[in-house]
């Protein structure tokens, strides 16, 4: 289960998320000391579409709202209804992708990777000037749970788009949690894209997995 207290804490969606991945996606020692077994893939092959939620069809999460896809690894499970806030302020803000390379529940002696793509009104806090700006609490909150800023805001491109990217990691025993989060701001919404991995290159690995739409040209 997800850490209900995430579900009545006024902070930034992405902020909630960032925390409960670290909660969720830390290695957990089996008793045999052995990692669990990824299980069968899990992710539907087609969702119905709501919304500005987008669709998972083929293995694909798509979102034409905006413009991006990921190609969601083979295997891994989705928990994206078990991270929604409250269905009732899906309008403000919502997470539109969940997905951990095995159950948040289960067991294993390794990092267990993740995505979270959230969605948040940028009307519904102030403040909000750039995508830049969304680190300000992330930073803070993840300092206090002990997490290190490896990369302060900066601007990194995926195809066509430009976001704002920020690093942090984390020690977990002997191992280390590589956390990434991209940033964009897009109709009237913060759009931000959370990584977990082993290590820089898992986390580089699971980013090339996101595409974005090449903006059409505008006939003269």
């Amino acid at each position: 289960m997800v850490d209900m207290g995430f579900r009545s804490v006024l902070i930034l969606l992405p902020v909630a998320v960032f925390l409960t991945l670290a909660t969720k996606a830390g290695a957990q020692q089996t008793p045999g000391g052995s990692p669990s077994k990824p299980q069968a893939n899990h992710i539907p092959l087609s969702r119905t579409a709501v919304s500005d939620q987008g669709s998972v069809v083929h293995g694909t999460y798509r979102n034409p709202n905006f413009g991006f896809s990921y190609k969601i690894p083979f295997g891994w499970v989705e928990r994206t209804k078990e991270m929604q806030q409250d269905p009732a302020d899906l309008s403000k803000s919502s997470v539109l992708l969940a997905i951990f390379e095995r159950p948040p529940e289960a067991t294993g002696n390794t990092i267990n990777s993740a995505l979270v793509i959230a969605i948040e009104k940028v009307s519904s806090f102030s403040g909000l000037k750039t995508a830049a700006d969304y680190f300000g609490p992330v930073s803070e909150l993840a300092t206090a749970r002990g997490f290190k800023v490896v990369n302060g805001p900066y601007e990194f491109v995926v195809g066509p788009k430009a976001l704002v990217r920020g690093d942090f990691s984390k020690e977990r025993g002997s191992l280390t949690m590589h956390q990434t989060s991209l940033v964009m701001l897009e109709k009237g919404y913060a759009v931000s894209f959370t990584f977990i991995g082993g290590s820089e290159d898992e986390v580089g690995q699971l980013i090339e997995r996101l595409t974005f739409a090449a903006k059409k040209s505008v006939g003269m």
